[in-house]
């Protein structure tokens, strides 16, 4: 597995998934393309999706009771204003990987070749992320991982419980270079402190 610093939408990303009673590893593209769209670039709008309403959309309510999946993670990237510009921030994890709760679908071409993508899903963010964005990607806890994958953790309550029960004193963030506003600006020094910002 070749490490990425810098995923952006419709790149690809690793996702685990459950199948036929097993987990599999695989790249999928980063914007849901539902099985049942006409274009494939409705993925560019289906990055994230609500987990408060993600019951009730035509894109997700299908993949959330039969296609979910984990997209494991050492941290995300938010952006913060200073002064007039907005500036990168690097939010980590102590405990280094993390599983954000994702959602997936496979599109066929009329030739029938496969598109398999994803969704990240999002909350309200807790006290630590507010101070960078209002909401932030749902983290699956470790005793969680295996219920979130084989659909037997459906309730909302128990599903929003989740991030609430992610110790804010476990996440960490720091100003990083604008660099990675470009996609293709993909390397380790993407997560280096950028030592001119405070």
């Amino acid at each position: 597995m070749v490490p990425s610093y810098n995923i952006a939408p419709s790149q690809n990303a690793l996702v685990i998934y459950q199948k036929d009673g097993h987990h599999h590893g695989r790249y999928f593209r980063w914007g849901l393309v539902p099985s049942w769209a006409k274009d494939p670039a409705i993925g560019n709008r289906m990055i994230n999706a609500r987990l408060e309403t993600v019951t009730e959309k035509p894109s997700f309510k299908g993949p959330f009771r039969r296609h979910r999946c984990l997209v494991p993670v050492s941290g995300f990237y938010e952006w913060k204003k200073q002064g007039e510009v907005k500036m990168p921030y690097y939010i980590h994890f102590h405990d280094e990987l993390v599983y954000f709760a994702g959602l997936y679908d496979t599109w066929k071409t009329g030739e029938g070749d496969a598109l398999h993508s994803f969704t990240i899903l999002t909350q309200e963010a807790n006290a630590f992320s507010k101070a960078y964005h209002d909401r932030m990607p749902v983290i699956v806890r470790d005793a969680q991982l295996l219920s979130w994958l084989d659909g037997s953790l459906v309730e909302e309550k128990r599903i929003l419980a989740l991030l609430d029960t992610f110790p804010n004193d476990q996440m960490g963030a720091y100003p990083v270079s604008r660099q990675v506003n470009s996609p293709a600006f993909n390397s380790p020094l993407c997560v280096e402190r950028d030592p001119g910002i405070n």
